[in-house]
């Protein structure tokens, strides 16, 4: 008998060597590499067969005028918040990966799904779960028929396949894929080779048989998702499902859409009774205070689409030590350090020898320039010990010359600070053209540099 040939492969990166080595010579991670059999079957066979196409005839070139561009339907899932993160709704044939931690919610949310989509025969595959667990799951839900909804408890691609071909679902659900494994790979499952061998199969499947695919998948403690890079690269849709699990509001981001934009999110506040979607965002992320306290001020961001008002909170004390701490939280701390030095040189304060602390409510990680000026503000706001008051918000990015410069999409910002309630905005003077011809009932207050920000507040 013949011996097994062995090789040794990244589960960072799947790169192969033919003996194994402390560090991946690919991506630079150190003891990475695992010890996996080859598989000695026919790499170009398919679990998958689609009967209309067969896989053995070549596909010929065409021209790029003779292609027909075809606007497919999208499939509405009912759940805005999943809808406006996908793009607008379910693409056939789209192949749709989730990453999260543990006991954050992936399963509830797509569980939920599954017995929302009542119009559709869905096919709900759980590899980590038994039925009676799933079962009972749906039970406190508690949504309605599900007459559509099939729990298949497996982990074998090819079992699922045949249960795929005798129901015919419209939607299937893979919970999660790490649990998956192909005959045609020798190693177990969860590792490099198995992950990407399922997924190349179900995107085969997806793309063939035009029904939309969604993998649930484990992220590693780097907050990544488990497996090669390359995995990301297949498929067509790569959400990130986010949040502390301590608090119960949870935050679907996009990290990859080819059918839609990379910068919008969901938000969700997780319940007994499942995933309940938050309309309006703004109302959570910023705290009800009967008092106003000192460095907290309100910003005003978008993502994607989706204009936000959020609260800033900064946190600014004499060091007890030699070296002053600067800490972030859902904030770039390298831009901290900038505004500081803008303060610094710009606004004459001497932060020097003072620990800064800065947070960003409701768990958020912002990445939009226009929250510069509520930063600063917010920084001054508890340097002076005095409260800035919580019907003005502030948008805007400030420059190394203490400049405050326009940002994009500033009418839809200021009609979110006053469909809440806001008195006054300050925005850049650059943004005055644009504002003009819009009619509001919210006070705007043009500035051109930090000094005039903080002379209008002490005013």
């Amino acid at each position: 008998m013949a011996k097994a040939k062995t090789i040794y492969i990244c589960q960072n990166c799947g790169a192969q060597s033919p003996k194994w080595t402390g560090k991946c010579s690919s991506c630079g991670e150190w003891n990475t590499y695992v010890e996996e059999v080859v598989s000695k079957e026919d790499k170009n066979t398919r679990i998958w067969s689609s009967e209309e196409k067969p896989s053995g005839l070549p596909n010929k070139p065409v021209k790029l005028t003779e292609v027909k561009a075809e606007e497919s339907d999208r499939m509405l899932t009912g759940d805005l918040e999943l809808d406006r993160v996908l793009g607008g709704g379910i693409v056939a044939g789209s192949l749709v990966l989730i990453g999260g931690e543990p006991g954050i919610g992936k399963s509830t949310l797509f569980l939920q799904l599954a017995l929302s989509l009542s119009s559709r025969k869905v096919l709900y595959v759980s590899g980590e779960e038994s039925s009676q667990q799933i079962k009972m799951r749906a039970d406190r839900m508690n949504k309605g028929e599900r007459e559509h909804c099939y729990l298949l408890t497996e982990t074998s691609l090819t079992n699922i396949f045949q249960q795929i071909k005798q129901l015919d679902p419209d939607i299937l659900i893979i919970d999660s894929i790490q649990t998956m494994h192909s005959p045609k790979v020798e190693s177990s499952a969860g590792s490099v080779s198995q992950v990407r061998e399922c997924t190349a199969e179900l995107l085969q499947f997806a793309k063939t048989s035009n029904i939309p695919v969604f993998l649930i998948g484990h992220i590693t403690k780097e907050g990544t998702i488990a497996g090669p890079k390359v995995l990301e690269h297949m498929v067509d849709t790569v959400l990130q499902f986010e949040g502390d699990r301590h608090l119960s509001y949870r935050i679907l981001r996009t990290v990859k859409n080819r059918f839609g934009s990379t910068s919008e999110i969901g938000i969700y506040e997780m319940l007994g009774d499942g995933m309940r979607q938050v309309s309006n965002p703004s109302e959570i992320l910023i705290s009800d205070k009967a008092d106003e306290l000192s460095g907290v001020t309100i910003g005003a961001t978008i993502e994607g689409n989706r204009p936000l008002l959020i609260e800033t909170q900064a946190l600014v004390s004499a060091s007890a030590y030699g070296t002053p701490q600067r800490s972030t939280t859902g904030y770039d701390a390298k831009r901290l350090n900038m505004m500081l030095a803008v303060l610094e040189k710009r606004g004459g304060l001497r932060l020097g020898n003072q620990d800064v602390f800065l947070n960003i409510a409701g768990g958020l990680k912002i990445d939009d320039p226009a929250l510069d000026l509520s930063v600063c503000v917010s920084i001054v706001s508890s340097y002076e010990d005095r409260a800035i008051s919580s019907k003005i918000c502030f948008v805007g990015e400030v420059g190394l010359g203490g400049e405050v410069r326009a940002v994009n999409r500033i009418d839809n910002r200021v009609l979110e600070a006053e469909k809440l309630g806001f008195e006054e905005i300050y925005v850049s003077s650059s943004s005055q053209k644009g504002l003009e011809k819009m009619d509001r009932n919210i006070k705007v207050t043009f500035v051109s540099n930090i000094a005039e920000v903080f002379k209008e507040l002490a005013s």
